[in-house]
């Protein structure tokens, strides 16, 4: 029985050390992955072939996963709300958030790309809380909560968006502040016209991760397979952007780069073999932890972002950034705390009130 024991809290002590040391890795990764991309968007890859490619690739390699794993949970026929769910996520998940968000980072930096995605669980909240998916009352200490942390997210992203511009950086990209206009803020500070510009495509990313997480959280009830979801969301996304690179260019390449066509293709496995691979591990962690404690780990991808983009870029990561930063991790930590108290709480009144029932069946009906 101790030798039982012993072994079953090293196996879960072993768990947490493989949860915390992956997420940790993940986050890395991620960052390295995202100044990668900058580089790559800088020297003239084109953003829309890279998500036509690259979701091609993250489809069919998980595809195996799919079908090993999930095959027995796929529904006989799908409804027509099923399908309308899947082609939405499709649109606004991998069309409209990853041309969105390729397009923020070759116009602004690594830093403020990581950044920006540590708002969707406030923006989720909100949406979540409109459409009756999450509970809300002005009463709720909790909630109030919440919406004090989504306002310190938004003061902080507006920080950084403001105070960090590529007048900051002259050595950020290639291209430097050719063709774009400076606007004067009060206080003398110069702002490109063309990195405002860039943090509201990123802004505009988040909605719509936002709102897709909402839709694949309802997806799931009627068609309950991760891999399965990917994989058809990946194939319709990849063939609605490929149509929309069409119809604007008239032609479907990788763009006017510096890299022959192997290149650009290890590049697209590269990126699909990553995808795929986080993709399952963060799977795994949610159903192990839940995805509040994934989300924990998110700003150090910001972190990490920020020294590269100083080390290889050459940016000048200013006090505002910073401010906005930190004003951004604030703002998500509060938003954690609060749901994780609230579960919590929640899970003690389910516990109660199952205590009570069976105390008042229990109690004699003669007394």
């Amino acid at each position: 029985m101790v030798m039982s024991s012993y072994s079953g809290s090293g196996g879960g002590l072993m768990e947490e050390v493989l949860i915390i040391s992956g997420l940790v890795g993940v986050q890395l990764t991620l960052a390295f992955y995202t100044v990668f991309l900058h580089r790559i968007l800088d020297l003239g890859v084109d953003s829309l072939f890279l998500v036509i490619a690259g979701n091609l690739a993250t489809a069919f390699l998980l595809l195996p996963f799919a079908l090993v794993f999930e095959k027995k949970k796929w529904p006989r026929r799908l409804s027509p709300v099923l399908m309308i769910q899947m082609l939405s996520i499709a649109i606004g998940g991998v069309t409209g958030y990853q041309v969105l968000m390729l397009t923020g980072i070759k116009m602004t930096s690594p830093a403020i790309a990581s950044a920006m995605p540590n708002l969707a669980p406030g923006i989720i909240f909100i949406i979540a809380a409109c459409l009756g998916f999450e509970k809300f009352s002005v009463w709720c200490k909790y909630s109030r909560t919440k919406v004090l942390g989504t306002i310190v997210c938004l003061g902080g992203t507006i920080a950084m968006s403001f105070l960090m511009s590529p007048t900051d950086a002259p050595k950020l990209t290639t291209t430097t502040l050719q063709g774009s206009f400076i606007l004067t803020a009060p206080g003398g500070v110069t702002i490109s016209k063309e990195w405002i510009l860039g943090c509201l495509y990123l802004l505009c990313a988040v909605f719509f991760l936002s709102c897709t997480t909402v839709l694949q959280a309802a997806a799931m009830l009627n068609f309950p397979a991760p891999f399965s979801l990917c994989v058809v969301t990946s194939l319709i996304g990849s063939a609605t952007t490929a149509l929309l690179k069409f119809t604007m260019e008239g032609k479907i390449d990788a763009g006017s780069s510096n890299f022959n066509i192997t290149t650009i293709i290890f590049i697209v496995v590269l990126g699909g073999v990553m995808t795929s691979i986080i993709s399952t591990f963060i799977t795994w962690c949610v159903n192990k932890k839940g995805p509040v404690t994934v989300s924990i780990f998110s700003p150090i991808q910001t972190v990490c972002s920020a020294i590269l983009s100083a080390v290889i870029l050459r940016q000048i990561i200013s006090l505002g950034c910073l401010v906005g930063m930190m004003l951004i991790f604030a703002g998500l930590y509060t938003i954690l705390w609060a749901k994780k108290k609230e579960g919590i709480d929640d899970q003690q009144n389910i516990e109660n009130n199952a205590t009570k029932l069976v105390h008042d069946v229990e109690k004699p009906l003669l007394t």
